[in-house]
């Protein structure tokens, strides 16, 4: 009895021992994670060195990991989010620029860059979204309805009554009026022909008479 006494001791101690151990790592870990905001800093201007370098390169995506990585260790940063939407941003990934818009407006929801961002990579995906829809099925029901919405609220944004670019309207005026130049030309074409002479009685088909 005295010796499984002893054992249970010995186990307990381990068990302890280790949950302390582990408490330690875990301490270390986060003071690690929590830097200063001048080391921090220092951490941000050397990863955007290597960004940009990255970037000259044309390997955004290796620039994105860059930043993910520095993020997942200082969550509660904006910076890396606020590059990482912007370089996702200027490469077409618009969908994925509105997800690290969004984490750094988390962070802080005054962040004119990120709000941009959010808004126009927004409305570059609906617009996009609708084309492909409006090319594959005629739009109806909600989707109808969303569009509607989303052009109203874009006209009162732009403080505009119809949304079509000016190079494009440019362009319809004129074929308009090119139209309307081709119109007026054919009534005045056939205004100034004169009229097929009548055929006089007795004239013309002699058995005519005879019908």
């Amino acid at each position: 009895m005295q010796t499984s006494g002893v054992t249970m001791s010995k186990s307990k101690w381990l068990i302890l021992s280790l949950i302390a151990g582990i408490s330690v790592l875990s301490g270390c870990a986060s003071n690690k994670a929590a830097l200063s905001q001048e080391e921090f800093m220092q951490v941000l201007s050397q990863s955007n060195a290597k960004v940009d370098t990255l970037l000259e390169k044309g390997e955004s995506d290796e620039a994105v990991t860059v930043l993910a990585n520095l993020a997942k260790s200082n969550p509660d940063r904006k910076e890396p989010w606020e590059r990482m939407a912007k370089i996702q941003f200027d490469s077409g990934n618009y969908a994925q620029a509105i997800v690290s818009a969004e984490e750094a407006l988390q962070r802080d929801s005054a962040n004119r860059m990120a709000k941009s961002i959010r808004v126009v990579a927004g409305l570059r995906v609906a617009s996009q979204s609708l084309s492909d829809l409006r090319n594959d099925v005629e739009l109806k029901g909600n989707a109808r309805t969303d569009a509607a919405n989303l052009a109203a609220v874009m006209r009162e944004t732009l403080g505009e009554d119809v949304l079509v670019p000016p190079a494009e309207l440019e362009a319809r005026k004129k074929r308009e009026a090119a139209a309307a130049r081709a119109k007026a030309k054919a009534n005045h074409h056939s205004a100034a022909s004169p009229p097929p002479p009548k055929e006089e009685a007795g004239s013309g088909n002699p058995f005519s008479q005879l019908k």
